[in-house]
């Protein structure tokens, strides 16, 4: 046997290593669809059971009691989940479209977006960006409170990911990106300098990756590049394990400026030449700015080979005018619940905060 040349094998390795995890993940999906077609089946038999024989909600105790006798020590047949289980037919029942999107996220997705998300439009986006985007349930949570439908729906995505990007590669790189990212964790009220809202954010790094999406990878801040004995700093870099790529992302604290444009072309350029990895794909560039005019944009965007996206941020939010003075405060809360003995002062499992 030749001796073993070293490139060459890690590209074997690689290889192997890139099929078994696809295998895994395929035998993971198949797995997640069987069970939520089985929760399905069983709320359709539910159903069906009423209907026929009149039964009512004691058939459902006493189901979850005599199937917990035979599969015993197996979660997921308790009485509340074999009501979600009916819940779960009655609304998909006439819907395929939307049937064949819960079926491919897990059980808990499904039950937060049930009983979170009551319409149809609505519920499609969240299902899909799940599906698409592998969301953790708690990215799911986040994307609800911080109502990213409603922002997909004001702020449509801006980039030019469909001029530079293959097809394949510029749905995906579209999905990873939001319209509008939630500030809110980092506690800003006011306008701020670029370096300090960047501390902020690197202070509160984790919130902030959960925030930007699942994948995001950080790699670094102010991260500096030399090009010619002159060094330059991207803001903040990442990179993506889903879309297989660099992702440079620059704050700006006033509106977009087209030149902004250029300067991350400029970025994502050195990235390429010399940080991306043969096998990584184009490296995506994001530019974040408080307010934007969605035709300047676009007219900016034209000008660029590389995939740049613009979006906008929204700071914490703020009780409108016309309702202050007529919600209680934390404090008046508190001290109500004191006063009724709904909690006791020395509890701390009830503080309030």
């Amino acid at each position: 046997m030749s001796e073993l040349d070293n490139n060459l094998y890690k590209e074997f390795f690689n290889e192997v290593i890139g099929r078994i995890n696809s295998a895994r993940i395929e035998a993971y999906k198949s797995v997640n669809y069987q069970q939520i077609r089985q929760n399905y089946d069983i709320g359709r038999m539910i159903v069906e059971r009423q209907s026929k024989f009149g039964w009512g909600k004691s058939v459902v105790e006493k189901l979850s009691k005599d199937i917990n006798q035979i599969y015993d020590g197996i979660e997921g047949y308790s009485s509340a989940n074999l009501w979600n289980m009916r819940q779960f037919y009655t609304e998909y029942c006439e819907n395929t479209e939307l049937l064949e999107l819960a079926l491919n996220i897990p059980w808990s997705h499904n039950i937060l977006i049930m009983n979170k998300i009551k319409d149809f439009s609505e519920r499609k986006y969240y299902l899909f960006a799940t599906q698409k985007l592998a969301w953790s349930r708690a990215i799911l949570l986040n994307q609800i409170k911080a109502n990213a439908y409603e922002y997909h729906l004001k702020n449509p995505k801006q980039n030019n990911f469909d001029l530079t990007l293959s097809e394949h590669f510029s749905e995906q790189a579209n999905e990873a990106m939001k319209s509008v990212y939630t500030l809110d964790f980092i506690g800003i009220t006011k306008p701020v300098l670029e370096r300090e809202m960047e501390n902020m954010l690197i202070a509160k790094i984790r919130d902030f990756i959960m925030e930007l999406g699942y994948g995001f990878c950080y790699i670094g801040n102010q991260y500096k590049i030399i090009l010619n004995n002159k060094s330059y700093k991207i803001d903040l870099l990442f990179y993506h394990r889903i879309l297989k790529c660099m992702v440079v992302l620059e704050l700006k604290t006033v509106e977009f400026e087209p030149e902004f444009a250029g300067k991350m072309n400029f970025y994502i350029d050195l990235v390429d030449s010399q940080l991306k990895q043969v096998d990584d794909n184009p490296t995506i560039g994001i530019i974040l700015c408080p307010e934007k005019d969605n035709f300047e944009v676009e007219f900016a965007l034209k000008s660029y080979n590389k995939p740049i996206g613009v979006a906008e941020y929204r700071l914490t939010k703020e009780l409108p005018e016309n309702l202050i003075g007529k919600f209680p405060t934390v404090d008046e809360i508190k001290q109500k619940f004191l006063n009724e003995g709904i909690i006791d002062k020395n509890d701390k499992k009830h503080n309030i905060c």
